[in-house]
C-alpha cells in the first residue's frame, strides 16, 4: 500500500497548497465568497460537476448499482437533470442578480421580509449536507488507512476547513477542478472499465444476474418520483448551487457551462450503476451495498491505480464538503448573523473586515460540522430530513419569485412557515424516510403560496422595478466588478 499511500498524501497536500495561494487572492468579499464572479466555461463546468457529484453519488452510487442494477443510476442521473434544468432555465437570471445568497434574491424579489427565516432553513440544509459529506471521509480512510472513524472524520475534515478558511471560493475553486480530473480519470477512465472487464464483461453479467438488473425502471417508479422531487427540485434552489453559478463569468458561461456538468452528471450515474452492477457479480453476498464500492477498489485495482481512485472518492466527498461548508457559513454570516446584529447594507463595510468576517465564520462552521459528523450515525436520515426541509420550505416561494409577477412577501413567507413545519409534522407522522413528507409538504406550501399572494396587497412597484433591472444585469454593486478574467 506504500505507492497508494503515497498517492493520498501527494493529493491531500496538493489540496492544501491551493489553499495558501487561493488565500493570496481572495482579497474582497466578492473574491473570497464567489471568486470575484470571473470563471471561464471550463473552470466553471468542472468545478460545478465536482460539487454535485459527492460521496452519496460516487459510493452510494455504486452501492444503488449493486442493489438494483442499471436503475440505481436513478439518483445520480435525477441530480443531473436538476443541474441541467437549472443551467437552461433558471442560471442565466441567477448570475445576473450578482448577490451572495438565495435570500438575497428573495429580499430583492420580495421586499427585503423574506431572507432571514429561508435564510435559517437554508443554513440547516447546508449544514446537514457539510455533515453528511464530512462523515464520508471515515469509509474512505478505513480502507486506506485502518483508523478510528472519529480520526478519520478529523483528519479529512480539518483538510478541507483548512483549504476553505484560507482562500474561501478560490481555494475551493482551484481543489475542485483537480478533482473534477481526478475523479473523471479515477471513476470513469479506470474504476470503470476495470470492473467491467473483472466480472466478465457485460455479457457475463447478464447471464449471473437477474433480468431486473437490467430493467431501467427496476428501482421502482416511486422511488424514481421521490428523487426527481428530492434532487432535481433541490438542484434548482441549494444555496451551495447557486454560489457556484454566482461565479460565472457571464450569464452564457453559466448557462452553456453548467449545461455541460449536468450531462457529464448523467455519465457518472450510469458508470456508478454499471460498477456496482459489476461488483455484484464478483461479490454476491456483500453485508452492506455500501461497502461494493470499497470493496472493489481494495480487492480488484493494481497498486498505484487503487490509490489514485481511492483519491477520486476522496475527491468527491471533499468538493461536496467544501462546497457545502462555504455555503452554511456565508449563509450564517450573510443572511442570520448581519441581520441579528442589524449589521449595515451589503457593500458598505470594510472589504478587508468583510473578508476576514467570512473567514471566520467558514472556521466557525467547519468546527461545527466535524463535532456534528463525530456524534452523528445515521447520515441517511440526516441528509433526508435537509432536502425535505429544502423542498418542502423553500422550493415554492424561490420559484414562484422567478416566475410569478403576483407573489407576494407574505406569501412567501407563509409558503416557508407552513411547508416547513408540514414536513417536519409528516416526517414525525410517517417516518423520516417516507416519501409522503415532502409531497404533501410541497402540496402544502404551494397552496398556501399562491392564497396568501392572492390575498394580499401586490409586491411594491418600485419593488418590482428593482427586481426586474437586477435580472437584465443593472444596479449590481460597483465591487462586483473585476478588471481581470478566469478565462479557463
Amino acid at each position: 500500500m506504500a505507492v497508494d499511500y503515497a498517492v493520498i498524501v501527494v493529493y491531500l497536500a496538493g489540496m492544501l497548497a491551493m489553499g495558501w495561494w487561493g488565500m493570496r487572492r481572495a482579497k474582497s468579499k466578492s473574491e473570497f465568497l464567489v471568486a470575484g464572479r470571473r470563471l471561464g466555461p471550463w473552470m466553471y463546468s468542472g468545478t460545478m460537476a465536482a460539487i454535485v457529484l459527492g460521496g452519496a453519488s460516487t459510493i452510494g452510487g455504486v452501492g444503488l448499482g449493486y442493489q438494483y442494477g442499471l436503475s440505481g443510476a436513478w439518483m445520480v442521473f435525477t441530480i443531473g437533470l436538476g443541474l441541467l434544468a437549472l443551467s437552461v432555465f433558471f442560471s442565466a437570471r441567477i448570475a445576473r442578480l450578482k448577490v451572495y445568497t438565495v435570500s438575497e434574491m428573495l429580499d430583492l424579489r420580495y421586499g427585503g421580509r423574506a431572507g432571514l427565516i429561508s435564510g435559517v432553513v437554508m443554513w440547516a440544509y447546508t449544514l446537514m449536507l457539510a455533515v453528511t459529506s464530512t462523515i464520508a471521509y471515515a469509509t474512505i480512510f478505513d480502507v486506506l488507512f485502518d483508523i478510528n472513524r472519529t480520526v478519520a472524520i478529523i483528519l479529512g475534515g480539518a483538510i478541507v476547513v483548512a483549504y476553505s478558511t484560507l482562500g474561501g471560493m478560490w481555494s475551493i475553486t482551484l481543489t475542485d477542478m483537480v478533482q473534477f480530473v481526478v475523479k473523471t480519470i479515477g471513476v470513469l477512465l479506470l474504476l470503470l472499465p476495470i470492473a467491467v472487464i473483472k466480472a466478465g464483461g457485460f455479457s457475463e453479467m447478464k447471464a449471473k444476474l437477474p433480468t431486473e438488473y437490467f430493467d431501467p425502471l427496476g428501482i421502482g417508479g416511486e422511488t424514481i418520483f421521490t428523487y426527481v422531487l428530492i434532487y432535481t427540485f433541490g438542484m434548482l434552489i441549494g444555496q451551495d448551487i447557486w454560489q457556484r453559478v454566482f461565479t460565472a463569468r457571464t450569464d452564457r458561461t453559466a448557462r452553456w457551462g453548467g449545461t455541460v456538468a449536468g450531462t457529464y452528471c448523467l455519465v457518472y450515474a450510469l458508470a456508478g450503476a454499471v460498477i456496482g452492477t459489476a461488483a455484484k457479480v464478483m461479490y454476491p453476498k456483500l453485508p452492506s451495498a455500501d461497502s461494493a464500492f470499497a470493496t472493489i477498489v481494495k480487492d480488484e485495482l493494481p497498486v498505484g491505480v487503487r490509490g489514485l481512485v481511492l483519491a477520486a472518492a476522496l475527491a468527491a466527498v471533499m468538493s461536496t464538503s467544501s462546497g457545502a461548508l462555504i455555503a452554511c457559513a456565508t449563509v450564517a454570516n450573510n443572511d442570520i448573523w448581519s441581520k441579528l446584529r442589524g449589521a449595515v447594507s451589503r457593500g458598505r463595510g470594510d472589504e478587508h473586515d468583510e473578508v476576514k468576517g467570512n473567514r471566520v465564520f467558514i472556521l466557525i462552521m467547519g468546527v461545527a460540522v466535524i463535532v456534528i459528523a463525530i456524534a452523528l450515525n445515521n447520515v441517511v436520515e440526516a441528509l433526508t430530513v435537509a432536502y425535505n426541509l429544502l423542498v418542502g420550505g423553500l422550493l415554492v416561494p424561490i420559484l414562484g419569485g422567478l416566475l410569478w409577477r403576483r407573489g407576494t412577501a407574505a406569501g412567501a413567507l407563509a409558503a416557508v412557515a407552513v411547508g416547513g413545519v408540514a414536513v417536519i409534522g409528516l416526517m414525525a407522522t410517517y417516518g423520516i424516510l417516507a416519501n409522503e413528507p415532502v409531497y404533501y409538504g410541497l402540496l402544502a406550501s404551494l397552496a398556501v403560496y399562491v392564497i396568501v399572494s392572492l390575498a394580499t396587497k401586490p409586491t411594491d412597484a418600485a419593488v418590482l422595478i428593482a427586481w426586474r433591472e437586477r435580472l437584465a444585469g443593472k444596479g449590481a454593486d460597483s465591487d462586483e466588478t473585476a478588471p481581470e478574467t478566469v478565462t479557463v
